[in-house]
């Protein structure tokens, strides 16, 4: 099954599906682990800069061979891809999804760059995703423009896009006071849009808010910074007072507190 298919039959079943970014071995693990003793499907994501961090080879490379070993059913997504170039790079790498993200540029623009990515990918079979209405990323202040219904519809149909972002309160990141996501505006998108919809900046938002979330939509769940804090708490931990220079003894307790979390996240979202 292709990603596209998963993500409509999720929307025809009001369901959602995790999608984890990864940014070594330990944390691919971690999530694989997770989703594997659960038996679960996952999304595996990785970000422009995980790319450069680990070469956009190897990095495909571990993803897809890591999902054969660990037996779990998942596709590999490039998560806020900036230019058709990149796009292009993560094609022909083999990437299952990937997403182009011209959300801070002007309506018509944002069009014109994603319809270049959607008739680039549909070459290769692969699932589309883009970004319309403001999410703040990383140090961005929360002022930007939610998703409107109307627009979204337009873009959709403009576009022929396979999945969309949309921008309803949530933010990359943590967040500095409790979030709260505009379920009723999320409802009017969902209905006026033939595309499964996207939750971005789901660390730290609560559980019973994202499954109402999932209920009234979104059907892909983004989760990235819960993920890094995790792995980064306990290496810390492990790490203090402790002289050991073996990776291999330090990074297991790492990678448990990520299957922990991992775990936790695809109970909130396949029971909501």
């Amino acid at each position: 099954m292709t990603l596209s298919e998963k993500l409509q039959q999720l929307k025809k079943e009001r369901k959602a599906i995790l999608a984890a970014n990864f940014y070594n071995f330990e944390t691919l693990s971690g999530i694989l682990t997770a989703a594997s003793e659960l038996k679960l499907p996952v999304i595996l994501q990785l970000s422009e800069s995980s790319i450069r961090y680990l070469g956009i080879g190897v990095a495909s490379a571990m993803a897809k061979n890591a999902l054969r070993e660990y037996d779990v059913e998942g596709w590999l997504h490039l998560d806020h891809g900036s230019s058709v170039s990149m796009v292009k790079q993560c094609l022909e790498n083999g990437f299952d999804s990937v997403m182009i993200d011209a959300s801070e540029k002007p309506f018509a623009e944002n069009i014109r760059i994603t319809q270049e990515a959607v008739e680039l990918a549909k070459k290769h079979h692969v699932n589309v995703e883009a970004e319309l209405g403001f999410v703040a990323k990383l140090g961005q202040d929360m002022t930007g423009t939610f998703t409107q219904p109307e627009e979204a519809s337009e873009f959709v149909s403009a576009t022929g896009v396979d999945a969309l972002a949309v921008a309803i309160g949530s933010a990359h990141g943590f967040y500095k006071k409790a979030p709260k996501l505009e379920i009723e505006l999320l409802s009017r998108i969902s209905k006026s849009v033939t595309s499964p919809l996207v939750l971005h900046g789901s660390s730290g938002i609560p559980d019973a808010m994202l499954q109402e979330a999932i209920r009234n939509g979104i059907c892909k769940v983004n989760l990235a910074t819960e993920t890094k804090n995790a792995f980064m708490r306990a290496l810390q931990e492990t790490l203090a007072g402790n002289e050991e220079i073996d990776l291999r003894v330090v990074f297991p307790k790492a990678t448990q507190s990520v299957v922990q979390l991992i775990k936790n996240k695809l109970e909130i979202i396949n029971n909501a």
